[in-house]
């Protein structure tokens, strides 16, 4: 059992839970998930099986697509809905949908952004989650993300109370990106408290939400026999080497190569035999110029 299992997370369940409920129902012990998704959200998590737990940490880096929505005139202490209440602002009732287009706008592109402090940063050997529950707050140090696009969903304002108006957009971002924090983010360029009152992830590099499956899907599909994984060389985006199959043991074998004819790598490639297996990955030889070398081998 090697691959990647579209799952479909449900709300109310952790990224490590739906990996423990995986291994029960594999039974196997060899199973990863690909990126956090928190317990109140739901949609893609690629889990790997077997060797492709090795291609986990490829596969949280891919870029990612959410819709959220947001709830303008409260701020939590995890930013979602989840959390105690900080501060409240009544929303002003000139708020007009088309105001709330523009500032989405205005986060499109390289952006800075402070990880929440319920999250897995850690800060010190320590995650910021755990100073959080200490009721600690400290320092986090900015980084850099991408927001390659974001959209607004809603043809309307949705006022529940002056305390509680919300919207939903689409965002696609890189890996790392806190929805949560960008949503406050969004409700300070606003000019009031935020936080998100909702979010469902629909893509994760190739893997989209219509191709997802449930845990019941998963359940049926073993007691047929047929579960459905998703080949390792399927599952990454980086470019591709097709080698034959005699090539492929030199690679298999983890040997320092000649950069292929006709091809420039830069960075990360995938080796796939003609049966469309991952043989490895390979990467730019860091001293040897117009070599190759493993990254990983499978």
């Amino acid at each position: 059992m090697d691959g990647v299992i579209p799952l479909n997370k449900p709300k109310g369940m952790t990224s490590h839970d739906c990996v423990n409920r995986i291994r029960r129902l594999l039974k196997t012990k060899k199973v990863g998930h690909t990126g956090t998704l928190d317990p109140d959200a739901e949609g893609v998590l690629p889990i790997c099986v077997g060797k492709a737990t090795k291609i986990a940490s490829l596969l949280t880096g891919q870029t990612k697509e959410y819709v959220a929505e947001i709830s303008l005139g409260t701020l939590t202490t995890t930013e979602d809905h989840s959390g105690e209440i900080v501060k409240k602002e009544a929303v002003s009732s000139t708020l007009e949908i088309e105001t709330c287009e523009d500032i989405l706008s205005k986060f499109l592109g390289t952006i800075e952004q402070t990880p929440p402090m319920y999250s897995a940063v850690k800060v010190n050997g320590k995650k910021l989650y755990e100073y959080a529950r200490e009721g600690i707050v400290i320092e986090r140090p900015s980084r850099e993300i991408q927001i390659h696009s974001i959209k607004m969903l809603s043809n309307e304002i949705t006022w529940y109370n002056d305390y509680d108006v919300r919207f939903r957009f689409k965002v696609t971002c890189s890996s790392g990106t806190y929805i949560r924090t960008l949503c406050v983010d969004i409700g300070q360029g606003l000019g009031f408290p935020a936080h998100m009152s909702d979010l469902k992830r629909t893509k994760v590099g190739n893997f989209d939400l219509k191709d997802t499956y449930t845990f019941q899907d998963l359940e049926t599909a073993l007691n047929n026999d047929d579960l459905p994984f998703i080949n390792m060389a399927d599952a990454l985006t980086i470019p591709s080497l097709y080698v034959t199959d005699e090539e492929a043991k030199r690679y298999h074998h983890g040997q320092v190569l000649d950069q292929p004819d006709n091809q420039c790598y830069s960075s990360l490639f995938k080796v796939v035999d003609e049966s469309n297996h991952l043989i490895a990955i390979y990467q730019p030889h860091p001293s040897k110029r117009g070599k190759v070398k493993p990254f990983k081998v499978f």
